[in-house]
């Protein structure tokens, strides 16, 4: 395009061109039938060609103008559907939010809130990628993700945070597996440390070295332990009598309620840990998904 060309001048010849007639251009755009001319007289010098061919019914393209228009036409065609996606937008409230969280974070904490959020706004796009808490955090503060679902940051950070449960470490298992344990050894404590066989997730994981900790507040030492990598297993061998899973209370609520685990009080000194939705001020302002869904937080 010519610098001294602007986009309304070829808005006007596309309009021309659609109407065949300059006197209905000029009532579809708005102005003056001399401003039409001129614009055109204005292009047709620009690009030192000929574009229409005037007569006593209208105006046609020349072989010049047949030209521009085809190109011209696929741009106004997108302009067109881009401004009616944007209007669709508006109407529906269509958009996008991405989420970090950890599977198992998302299973028993996320599932709730995304719930009623897609129950509201059901035209918004929702993107979820599952990661542990410290790279949630990680992509947050580098802009890759609009909230994270994460326990309370321990190292400091700038970013906004909306707690929303808090979660503690507890032992369960079946009153099978006990009432069995209880015909070898005795049905103690101090029995169940040194005898049972405790499941727990492997040593690396963030939940590991919370539970880890507990124990060493407890001057607990297990020595018999079988190392899983999936919390939903540890409950799953637990309801089948393999022994002793080190498990999320408020995770197995419903187990505990009905009677198919048994909480094992081995922990009686242990510290919870507040989980909650992380996001930066800047996301808040630049996506309106993300305050939606955070109005669903409450």
């Amino acid at each position: 395009m010519h610098n001294d060309l602007n986009l309304n001048l070829y808005h006007i010849f596309y309009q021309v061109a659609l109407s065949r007639n300059i006197s209905a251009a000029a009532k579809e755009l708005y102005i003056s039938q001399p401003a039409i001319s001129k614009a055109i007289s204005r292009l047709e010098q620009s690009l030192n060609a000929n574009l229409f061919i005037r007569n006593s019914r209208g105006v046609t393209l020349t072989p010049e103008g047949e030209v521009l228009f085809e190109q011209i036409q696929n741009a106004f065609k997108c302009i067109q559907t881009g401004e009616e996606k944007l209007k669709l937008a508006t109407e529906l409230g269509i958009g996008h939010l991405s989420i970090g969280v950890s599977t198992t974070l998302c299973k028993y904490v996320l599932m709730p809130y995304l719930k009623e959020f897609v129950r509201i706004n059901p035209h918004i796009k929702v993107s979820i990628s599952c990661m542990p808490s410290i790279e949630a955090i990680s992509a947050l503060e580098n802009g890759l993700i609009d909230i994270g679902l994460v326990r309370y940051p321990q190292t400091k950070t700038d970013l906004l945070y909306k707690p929303v449960t808090e979660i503690h470490d507890t032992f369960v298992a079946t009153s099978t597996y006990l009432d069995n344990f209880s015909k070898r050894n005795e049905l103690t404590n101090e029995s169940l440390i040194s005898n049972a066989t405790f499941m727990m997730l492997d040593k690396d994981n963030v939940t590991r070295k919370y539970v880890d900790s507990a124990l060493a507040l407890n001057n607990i030492e297990l020595p018999n332990v079988i190392e899983i990598t999936n919390l939903d297993l540890l409950v799953d061998f637990a309801k089948i009598d393999l022994g002793i899973s080190a498990v999320i209370k408020e995770f197995v609520s419903e187990e505990l309620k009905n009677g198919t685990l048994k909480e094992i009080p081995l922990l009686t000194r242990s510290q919870g840990r507040q989980i909650g939705f992380a996001y930066s001020e800047a996301k808040k302002k630049e996506n309106p998904s993300l305050d939606l869904f955070l109005e669903c937080c409450k």
